[in-house]
Formats: structure tokens, C-alpha cells, sequence
């Protein structure tokens, strides 16, 4: 069981949420290595206090203050960001474009190298409701999709996002279609795929087949649900690098069941590459506009 949430925060987390594997995987850090990806508006986009680090820093609890990182950030809240939060620069090279595939027609956009010579690619999936069109927007979520899109396209790179109908094994299909147009382009791309709420189910899906799988480089779930089949899948053998964010106050997807199921991958593979983040009092969209993409992407292209 887990302590509930008291005032708002997580309560007892270090005692009953994070123990037992935690005392396995400390003092497992990896060494440093060359970063992937230049700093880009860090001093914006980091986190600014940091309650508790455990599982060796693979499990973080963020402080998130909506004062601070909503309304003093936007300009219009959640609507418009401060203007020093963006960079217009990947408008340049954006485009839209359209994929035959599995019989279907996908609809897609792209910044950066994404018709060719990229050395990596993010592909964002929204969840339900969205479209293209949102991982595109330079302003909502605090100018936090026009973050990643700075870092890629300043760093080689090629960021896209892409309309999904249905999430289930037509869109996963879909999905991995649009991957291996994209690895023909770029052939010695890395590919990390990044998924909002209900998009979270074609990462999951992604991971779980054996011949997508091989596609990744990391998948980032964004205010997602769990898959407890990834257990079972045999994913946990291709060590394909998971990231997972959510916020205490989601009300969409209860942040203790995805916690608990990132203790249950510590548990069943210590050594498993996989990271969580909660946002003490984030909502249900917190982690899109609060993750620190370059520090999640320069730990899954190291």
C-alpha cells in the first residue's frame, strides 16, 4: 500500500513507495559520458528544488508551484508563454508531410533534418483529443515543445509529430511505419519516441513487439497510463530506455498505480533503464510542460 497524498504532496514516499529495491540499485551510477545534446535556455527549463532523489537518482519528486511555473511564466495562462522562453529558429526548416501506410494515409510534420541526414529524431504522439498540431505549438505548456524542437534542430537532429486516430495496434503500426521511413532517411538516426496521456499506450505497444522495439532508443511517457503486459512482453530483455512523468494531482491517471508499476520494473530488473519523475502537485499536463527534455533525451542517446 502507499500513503496517500497529505496537502497535496506525497506523503511517506522515501518509507513506502521507493523502498526495498532502492538499497539494490545505489551506488550504481553510470560514468560520465559526452553529452548528446548542447545546453539550450537551461537556466529556464531546469528544475528548480528537488524534494527527494532515490532508486540512485533514477526516481525524482520535483517540486512544481504553479505560481512560479505557470503563472509567472505565461503570459496568458496556459495559453501564451513569456517570449524568453522561445526560440522562432525551428520554423525555418518545419513542414508537413503525409506517410502511405498499412493502408492508411498518416499526417505528419517535421522540423530540423527530418528529409534526411538526421543523427537523431524525436517523434511526440499526442493522447486523446490532440493532434499534430499541439507538439508543434511554440507557446502553450510554457514553451515546452519549443524547447525540444530548439534542441534538436540545433544539434542535428529532427523533432516530428504525427496524427494518430487510434490507439490500439493499427495506430502502433502506423506508428512504427512512419519510424522506419524516417531510419531510411536518416539511417544512423536514434529514435526516441515521446507520448502524451493516452498516446502512452503506443509507447508502451512500442516496446513490448520484439521487431518495433529495435527501432528505439528511449520512449517518454508524459502523464501516461501503465501497460502491466510490458512485464510479461519480454521487453524487459531489450532494455529500451523508459522515462516516465506524472503529476500528484492527476486526476486522469492516479500517479500512486504508476509509481507502484515503476517499483514493480526496479523490482523484477534492478538493472532495467528506466526513470521516473513526479511533480509534487502537478496536474494531469504537468509533464509535458515541466520535463527537462534535454536532460531526459541526453541520458537515453549517451
Amino acid at each position: 500500500m502507499l500513503h496517500r497524498i497529505r496537502n497535496g504532496r506525497p506523503a511517506g514516499i522515501v518509507r513506502i513507495v521507493l523502498a526495498g529495491a532502492l538499497l539494490a540499485v545505489l551506488g550504481m551510477a553510470a560514468p560520465v559520458q559526452a553529452e548528446a545534446l548542447k545546453p539550450y535556455k537551461d537556466r529556464l527549463f531546469r528544475y528548480k528544488k528537488i524534494h527527494e532523489t532515490l532508486y540512485g537518482g533514477d526516481f525524482l519528486v520535483v517540486e512544481y508551484s504553479k505560481q512560479r511555473d505557470l503563472r509567472d511564466r505565461d503570459e496568458v495562462d496556459e495559453r501564451r508563454v513569456y517570449g524568453n522562453y522561445v526560440s522562432y529558429r525551428p520554423k525555418r526548416g518545419r513542414g508537413s508531410a503525409e506517410l502511405n501506410a498499412n493502408g492508411r494515409v498518416v499526417l505528419y510534420m517535421g522540423t530540423g533534418k527530418w528529409k534526411g541526414g538526421a543523427n537523431a529524431i524525436v517523434l511526440y504522439v499526442h493522447g486523446q483529443g490532440g493532434n499534430r498540431f499541439q507538439g508543434m505549438n511554440d507557446v502553450s505548456f510554457g514553451g515546452n515543445f519549443n524547447r525540444v524542437q530548439n534542441l534538436m534542430v540545433r544539434n542535428g537532429g529532427a523533432y516530428l509529430t504525427v496524427d494518430v486516430t487510434n490507439f490500439d495496434k493499427r495506430g502502433t503500426a502506423d506508428i512504427a511505419a512512419l519510424i522506419r521511413y524516417q531510419k531510411q532517411l536518416s539511417p544512423h538516426a536514434r529514435v526516441v519516441v515521446a507520448c502524451g496521456s493516452m498516446g502512452g499506450i503506443i509507447c508502451w505497444n512500442l516496446v513490448k513487439n520484439a521487431n518495433y522495439a529495435s527501432l528505439l532508443s528511449g520512449v517518454v511517457l508524459l502523464g501516461s497510463p501503465k501497460d502491466p503486459n510490458f512485464l510479461s512482453s519480454g521487453a524487459l530483455s531489450r532494455n529500451v530506455p523508459v522515462y516516465m512523468g506524472q503529476g500528484t494531482l492527476d486526476r486522469v491517471y492516479n500517479w500512486e498505480d504508476q509509481a507502484n508499476f515503476f517499483k514493480q520494473i526496479k523490482a523484477r530488473a534492478p538493472g532495467y533503464p528506466i526513470r521516473f519523475t513526479l511533480f509534487d502537485t502537478g496536474t494531469h499536463g504537468t509533464p509535458i510542460r515541466m520535463t527537462d527534455w534535454r536532460q531526459v533525451l541526453n541520458w537515453m542517446l549517451r
